[in-house]
């Protein structure tokens, strides 16, 4: 009994890394609003980005310069990780590919960026497609 209690109490401890790995709850995101916009321009940090889905697909909305909004497929080249917002790049948090604000690669092992997604901005708000 005390080896399934161990096999149990190391199981439950392995759940719950998995969990905290996955987590990202200070990752900011975007919810499609009822107007279709996937986010304000004004959520958006200058030199930043922050994570959206469009259309079921994971995006990162990026804004390097102040009211240029870009967009990326958040889904890393490598092995299909979620890339997330990092401090003035993106970053996959799976095998440690690094990405700059205009989805390039800066460090792999990622060998291709990421893959622009159409976003127009209108007014204050961002929409998918051009």
């Amino acid at each position: 009994m005390l080896a399934r209690t161990g096999s149990f109490t190391a199981v439950a401890a392995g759940v719950a890394v998995l969990a905290a790995c996955g987590g990202g709850s200070d990752t900011p995101t975007a919810t499609q609003a009822a107007d279709g916009s996937l986010a304000k321009v004004a959520d958006i940090p200058v030199g930043g980005a922050i994570a959206a889905s469009a259309g079921g697909q994971k995006i990162l909305l990026v804004q390097a310069t102040a009211g240029e909004v870009t967009a990326y497929s958040a889904i890393c080249p490598h092995q299909g990780c979620t890339v997330a917002p990092g401090n003035g790049e993106l970053d996959c948090p799976c095998h440690g590919s690094r990405f700059d604000l205009t989805g390039a690669v800066l460090a792999g092992p990622a060998k291709e960026g990421l893959t622009p997604f159409d976003v127009r901005v209108e007014g204050d708000a961002v929409f998918a497609g051009a």
